[in-house]
């Protein structure tokens, strides 16, 4: 037995002592700095994973790391039996921003999609009756890990070994409104998806889906909820991605960005369907510290006031015109997808190569489906990190080309 575990590797470590459920590469990472971080043997490597979608602002935010350091010397926690400024300041600029009345926070995007799911049960059973508790789902949707979370996810493999899974699920594809027509029944207490699918591969919606959906809820009395979990927070340019559709849902869900790093989940909806909610229905110990409340309206407050959105909007133009110039100089690639900067681009192979390929020239990217590489740097992205993006994917396709 090792008495002296300093002595042993990061790897070694985790081998030992963690659960082994992530398939995690070999890079022990120590150190960030805007789209950049560093392993401990001191390279380099350009982020265009940014923490899948959380650090908006990038790494090591100096907006971050002021608020961090401020709030944590006055209050960290006291759990939601008081009240807390940082908190209710958070909530006022999220609903000042948003279709929404009131915000529950949580400590992740599970937990906001749990909630968002228990909400929209309770307002339909007291609404309706307890026989339209029934959720439609979309095949290929992600919505977390808890077992109501997953039981609403449309992934085989995320359900595998979990049976018996919650029931009151069903699924449709995703953009098919005729599929939603016909399941849409009088069961259905409402529709949950997210407006662009990013661990599904990077699925945008047609035009028109979005709007139909929203019709066929009110036709029948179903609830619509968006999960802006990933695509939110700036991620396509608009602060919330269904703004580009023209669409308002009744409950939307938010997590990984609004934090920029720091575990916070929020669940938005209308002073309607809030008052379901009362006192003891639902609650949670760490849901919206002082110190993560802190932080987060300082990162919504940048994202809103510091032409964030723009910037976004304008370097993921850029970068999708390169990777569109990829596309048709390879012929490896099949589509290039998103808004803002959540693209992905369909592969016609699988992407775990790419995906190591740019690991060894100093590159994180990430891989979804098998064979679409998705793009989710921080909105802080330059063109010359794009540049360098791009480049080194011209030269590992070309590599690509020449072995095939």
């Amino acid at each position: 037995m090792n008495n002296n575990p300093q002595n042993d590797s990061t790897i070694s470590l985790a081998d030992r002592y963690m659960f082994q459920t992530y398939s995690r590469f070999p890079l022990t990472l120590v150190r960030g700095e805007g789209c950049r971080v560093w392993d401990e043997e001191g390279r380099e490597y350009l982020d265009f994973v940014g923490g899948i979608a959380v650090c908006a602002l990038g790494h090591s935010s100096p907006i971050v790391s002021r608020v961090l350091k401020e709030q944590s010397e006055m209050l960290v926690h006291v759990s939601n039996l008081y009240y807390t400024r940082p908190q209710m300041e958070l909530a006022r600029l999220l609903v000042e921003n948003s279709f929404a009345d009131k915000v529950f926070f949580c400590n992740s995007g599970a937990e906001a999609n749990e909630a968002a799911i228990k909400l929209a049960r309770r307002y339909s059973n007291e609404k309706f009756g307890q026989d339209r508790r029934t959720i439609i789902s979309m095949d290929n949707s992600f919505h977390g890990r808890t077992m109501a979370t997953l039981s609403a996810t449309g992934q085989t493999k995320i359900q595998t070994g979990y049976d018996p899974l919650l029931g009151g699920f069903k699924f449709v594809p995703f953009n098919d409104i005729n599929g939603l027509d016909q399941a849409l029944d009088v069961s259905v207490c409402a529709v949950m998806l997210e407006p662009i699918q990013g661990e599904g591969g990077v699925v945008c919606p047609s035009p028109p889906y979005l709007k139909k959906v929203r019709e066929l809820c009110n036709q029948r009395n179903a609830l619509l909820i968006f999960d802006e979990v990933q695509v939110g927070m700036g991620r396509t340019g608009k602060l919330f991605a269904h703004q580009h559709y023209g669409v308002v849902p009744d409950i939307m869900t938010l997590a990984k960005a609004l934090g920029n790093g720091l575990p916070i989940g929020a669940m938005l909806s209308t002073e309607e369907l809030a008052k379901a909610f009362g006192p003891g229905s639902h609650a949670t110990t760490f849901g919206g510290t002082p110190l993560v409340s802190a932080v987060s309206h300082a990162v919504l407050k940048s994202i809103l006031e510091d032409g964030r959105l723009e910037h976004c909007q304008s370097m993921g133009d850029y970068l999708k015109k390169g990777l569109e110039r990829l596309s048709r100089k390879h012929g490896l690639i099949k589509e290039v997808r998103g808004l803002g900067l959540i693209l992905g681009v369909e592969m016609d192979q699988p992407g775990g190569p790419v995906v190591d390929a740019c690991l060894e020239q100093g590159l994180l990217i990430n891989c979804a489906q098998e064979n679409v590489l998705r793009f989710l740097p921080p909105l802080i992205v330059r063109k010359e990190e794009i540049d360098l993006l791009i480049g080194t994917l011209d030269k590992i396709f070309q590599g690509m080309r020449i072995e095939n």
